[in-house]
């Protein structure tokens, strides 16, 4: 009987592993994504720099022409609290409104929300 339980409860454990390395391994550097639509008027996962910051920069603040881009993965960093943050860049080699080449987004409230979309 204890061998039963003992191989139930090692099943059990281990497919709870699995499943959490399912859950980290869905994004991986050099995956494409596709940036949607902010459910407000302003993008809360994506970091966007703030319009002052862009036109400092010789850039136009614009956001909505962010929508629809394909962005690439750059870089993937997991923070104390537990949650994942990544870097992302555009796949045409252009920058973000003219002046600036990379952003920072939380990948799992931006795919919840649709900031960002799988393609």
């Amino acid at each position: 009987m204890k061998k039963y339980i003992f191989t139930l409860m090692f099943s059990v454990f281990a497919l709870g592993l699995q499943a959490q390395n399912l859950n980290e391994g869905e994004i991986a550097i050099g995956d494409i994504l596709e940036v949607g639509k902010p459910e407000s008027t302003q993008y809360e996962h994506i970091e966007f720099p703030k319009p002052n910051f862009i036109i400092k920069r010789g850039g136009l603040a614009n956001y909505k022409r962010v929508e629809g881009n394909k962005v690439v993965v750059t870089s993937i960093k997991e923070k104390k609290d537990g949650s994942v943050r990544i870097k992302i860049k555009k796949t045409d080699g252009s920058r973000f409104f003219g002046s600036h080449w990379q952003v920072a987004a939380n990948i799992k409230e931006a795919l919840e929300s649709g900031e960002l979309r799988r393609i």
